[in-house]
């Protein structure tokens, strides 16, 4: 996911099915936000990285069926976080 203004993380969610994956996502994501992501990602700082939390979390539209979208998962926590490194 790339932007103008911007790059998300390049940390992958799709194998993310516990929460140990998920740990380890965030240990990944936090890697790539240490080596550039505190200068490449859209929202780099802390504010703007919960500002796209919410905005993503709120404007959650994936190709999955409604009540899918409402099924909270670790592979959906991972996305969100994902999403929300690189959403304006």
């Amino acid at each position: 996911m790339s932007y103008e203004t911007g790059r998300a993380t390049d940390v992958d969610p799709s194998n993310v099915e516990t929460r140990d994956d998920f740990a380890r996502f965030l240990l990944a994501v936090l890697a790539d936000f240490q080596s550039t992501g505190g200068v490449e990602w859209e929202n780099g700082t802390l504010d703007r990285f919960f500002d796209g939390l919410s905005a993503v979390t709120d404007a959650r539209v994936v190709q999955a069926p409604q009540a899918d979208q409402e099924q909270a998962s670790w592979r959906l926590f991972a996305e969100i976080v994902r999403a929300a490194t690189g959403y304006e």
